[in-house]
């Protein structure tokens, strides 16, 4: 393999699968097809997410179940989603991006209407982790499609527009989850995501034609897709469940069967995930880390204000909606527009003006108290919202512009699991922080004094984490010098 100065490597050859298109050959027809169907997609998903973090509240009323179960909602759809990004990002570029992407959609639509369906919060928290099961499909290969089909002088523009989907939906999830909860039940959350699954179907089977398979007929690592799965599941659940013994045991060997996948992986003749990129390309490199800080940092906000809103603040689903969208809309208008600043300048600049962004919103929730004003409330979620538009779209555009497209679709999965890791993170220092300061008890009016320490002391990690994520961003060094040194 060579190796160009960037550290980027050049494959000694790629085997396209029938109508496996270049992006320089795609005709616009086939662009716009899989710039839909994929941008329904990103809609989809965290309108889903969004959706249920304003029902979670009144979930827990009806299964009577305590704040860590309760975490466990969103947590265990993330794990999900992390455990098979990756296996599903390399079966997609051997067997095809859109059969995986497909079933994906799929299996989404099934398990949300099992989720709606749900007796008993266990057959909640199952239905849930399979809809993240099928999630992973389709965060894993979203952006892949788009980059197999966009050269790089049209792809910030496309992933700008798929970055905007995403917050378009965080910015109805909130307002129709609260709305629909409060009118029709927490079950018609889960029940709205049928329809728009059943539309994406038959848009992929009327519109998408082709497919496209960069590593077609090589071989799939089973062993380190086990060794991740395994780690990353014990990494989890230990955090969720410290401080007891069995926590600090679990996530230790969690992390070293992670260690222990770096080190297969290293090894391997067809790795699932090449970790030598790592080590040759810093930009691919700082801008997955960038991510990982991003939503570690940031993703549990919406879980704590969805509480502080409800129970502390005696909002109502709908109400609390309203303030919480206020974030998503400026998401949605920036992330177009930093997406197509990225196609001309510099990603890391644009994704560190986001992160610094963040901090100041952040930095501003470490002083909520349960009677801070709602202009206060929504000035940091507008904050936070100007940040990560200003980061996604820039970030997402250097990573995929930075690797070759035989990598497209493990390189769209080692972001989805940057993001989803992230987000696991961010959840599991919540649920760790609730477990010593609130315990295992149902949030109500009466623990609120418990729960702000909590939430504060929450938000001030989350600020520090940021400020790090900051330094992350501009140290992945220049993208447009690594396409001047020959990067297909």
């Amino acid at each position: 393999m060579k190796e160009g100065r960037s550290g980027t490597v050049r494959p000694p050859s790629v085997h396209p699968g029938k109508g496996d298109d270049t992006a320089a050959e795609a005709d616009p027809k086939l662009k716009n097809a899989v710039l839909i169907v994929a941008t329904m997609a990103s809609f989809l998903l965290p309108f889903m997410a969004s959706s249920i973090n304003i029902a979670i509240p009144t979930i827990g009323k009806e299964f009577s179940m305590d704040a860590i179960s309760l975490s466990w909602i969103a947590t265990g759809y993330l794990l999900a989603s992390a455990l098979f990004l990756l296996p599903f990002g390399r079966l997609a570029d051997i067997y095809g991006r859109k059969k995986v992407f497909t079933i994906g959609t799929a299996s989404f639509t099934v398990f949300s209407l099992l989720s709606a369906s749900a007796p008993n919060p266990v057959f909640l928290l199952v239905a849930r982790f399979l809809e993240g099961f099928g999630a992973s499909m389709m965060f894993g290969v979203g952006i892949a499609l788009i980059t197999s089909v966009f050269p790089p002088g049209e792809r910030g523009k496309a992933i700008g527009i798929n970055t905007a989907a995403v917050y378009i939906g965080l910015s109805i999830g909130p307002f129709f989850g609260g709305f629909l909860t409060e009118h029709l039940g927490w079950r018609s959350v889960f029940f709205a995501n049928v329809p728009l699954g059943a539309l994406m179907l038959f848009m992929i089977f009327w519109r998408l034609k082709g497919e496209w398979a960069g590593a077609r007929g090589e071989g799939f690592d089973f062993i380190g897709g086990v060794i991740y799965s395994l780690g990353l599941a014990m990494m989890v659940y230990g955090l969720s469940i410290i401080p007891e013994v069995a926590g600090y045991g679990l996530a230790l060997a969690g992390i070293l069967c992670l260690v222990g996948f770096m080190a297969w992986e290293a090894r391997s003749p067809c790795p699932l995930l090449d970790v030598g990129i790592f080590r040759r390309n810093m930009v691919f490199t700082f801008s997955n880390l960038a991510a990982l800080i991003s939503y570690a940092s940031t993703f549990a906000v919406t879980f704590l204000l969805s509480l502080y809103l409800q129970v502390i603040r005696g909002f109502g689903p709908q109400a609390a909606g309203i303030i919480l969208v206020s974030q998503s809309i400026v998401q949605a208008v920036f992330s177009p527009i930093a997406g197509r600043l990225s196609d001309s300048i510099e990603p890391r600049f644009v994704a560190s003006a986001g992160m610094a962004f963040n901090v100041a919103g952040l930095a501003m929730l470490t002083f909520l108290t349960d009677g801070s004003s709602t202009l206060f409330l929504i000035t940091a979620l507008v904050l936070l919202g100007t940040g990560f538009g200003l980061f996604s779209s820039p970030n997402t555009n250097a990573v995929m512009s930075s690797i070759d497209r035989k990598l497209y679709g493990v390189a769209s999965a080692a972001l989805a699991t940057m993001r989803v890791i992230g987000q696991i993170l961010s959840m599991a220092i919540t649920m760790v922080i609730f477990s010593i300061y609130i315990g295992h008890v149902e949030i109500t009016a009466d623990v609120s004094i418990e729960f702000m320490i909590a939430a504060k002391i929450a938000f001030s990690i989350f600020t520090f984490l940021c400020v790090f994520g900051i330094f992350a961003s501009l140290a992945r060094g220049r993208l447009r010098m690594s396409k001047l040194s020959g990067r297909s």
